[in-house]
């Protein structure tokens, strides 16, 4: 089994979660993970700003959270299984979350999911 390093470039356009983007992540990965607990998605929502400066994001990690763009989150160091958190908050669930990773509407999504099933 081959390992897959982010620099070789083995899979164009894809962003490997390594160790090194784990390191990078940190900080959004544990805010994401705090949405575990309701009261803490409401004082996000409440202090978006305050409860960011809380885990200390960097300004690339802010600025993704700030449009509410997966693939720069993910790029900036996010896990998408944390991520997933944050999305929940805006009622977004997988399948929205994996047709901003491929560019696709919602709907394109759901129909490709269905047509790879066949």
């Amino acid at each position: 089994m081959a390992i897959v390093n982010a620099s070789d470039g083995d899979i164009p356009g894809t962003t490997i979660f390594d160790g090194r983007q784990s390191m990078k992540g940190y900080a959004l990965n544990h805010m994401c993970y705090s949405f575990n607990s309701a009261e803490n998605r409401a004082a996000f929502l409440r202090d978006e700003d305050a409860y960011c400066a809380k885990f200390r994001l960097n300004p690339a990690q802010r600025e993704a959270i700030r449009k509410r763009n997966v693939l720069d989150m993910i790029a900036a160091g996010g896990n998408i299984y944390y991520l997933a958190k944050f999305a929940g908050i805006f009622g977004l669930g997988v399948q929205d979350v994996g047709a901003q990773q491929t560019g696709m509407t919602v709907e394109g999504f759901k129909a490709r999911l269905v047509a790879a099933g066949k």
